[in-house]
């Protein structure tokens, strides 16, 4: 049965810029795409260390809320979403509380309801850098193979679950995802429930060892019980022969 990312990540390639953004939007996560009902903390740095920075976000429902609106919890310059959803997938950026308007840079979050993403760097990769993508499962394990495509086609299949892709240029750019094969089985285009199945792979073998373990057993057992019984017989049987 595969499972695939929900998800086609584009990797971005961006080249250094002359101006600089007066904020900065942190992740607790390390990507970009989360799995439903993950915990997610974001913070607005800037170099001044000020605290009248507002994380925003436009989703597919609502354009230009603010945290703690309708949706997470914020505090200062912090914003906590403890339970986030599908729904919460969108841009998200800082934005200054003062007259003066100004914001960050965005970052584009996506949310899976799936049992696999494919993980990648939350920031846009400089030109020239390494890049790591890795097919990341709800459940354990996590380091298992998988297929990784681009634009729809397969690239390569990574015993591992992840993929280097070195000295990144403009030809790289492309909707990356990714597939597990959990265990053997048709092919489908939905995922399967959290790899409910899979223990079904090991547990028929596991289960007849048991069942052959506990009939030896049984039949040790009931060999030491009539031995012990013909025992006893013999012993009766030598007390009442007469003496001579």
């Amino acid at each position: 049965m595969e499972a695939s990312s929900l998800h086609c990540l584009t990797v971005l390639i961006s080249l250094f810029c002359s101006t600089t953004n007066q904020a900065r939007l942190t992740l607790s996560s390390k990507s970009s795409q989360l799995f439903e009902r993950d915990a997610l903390y974001m913070k607005c740095d800037d170099d001044d260390g000020s605290d009248e920075w507002t994380v925003m976000r436009n989703t597919s429902k609502k354009n230009m809320t603010r945290c703690g609106d309708d949706w997470g919890r914020s505090k200062n310059s912090f914003c906590v979403i403890n339970n986030i959803y599908p729904f919460d997938s969108g841009v998200y950026w800082c934005e200054s509380s003062s007259a003066s308007s100004s914001s960050s840079s965005s970052i584009n979050i996506s949310v899976s309801g799936g049992s696999v993403i494919l993980q990648s760097p939350v920031l846009p990769v400089m030109e020239g850098h390494d890049v790591t993508l890795h097919c990341q499962t709800k459940s354990p394990p996590s380091k298992l193979p998988a297929d990784f495509y681009k634009d729809g086609s397969l690239i390569r299949t990574e015993p591992t679950g992840h993929m280097t892709i070195h000295r990144v240029t403009k030809s790289d750019e492309g909707a990356y995802k990714c597939s597990i094969q959990a265990c053997e089985g048709p092919s489908t285009t939905t995922p399967p429930p959290l790899f409910s199945s899979c223990p079904l792979c090991v547990w028929w073998p596991l289960k007849s060892l048991f069942v052959l373990v506990l009939m030896l057993m049984l039949v040790i057992f009931l060999l030491r019980q009539r031995g012990s019984e013909e025992s006893k017989d013999e012993t009766r049987v030598s007390e009442l022969k007469p003496s001579p």
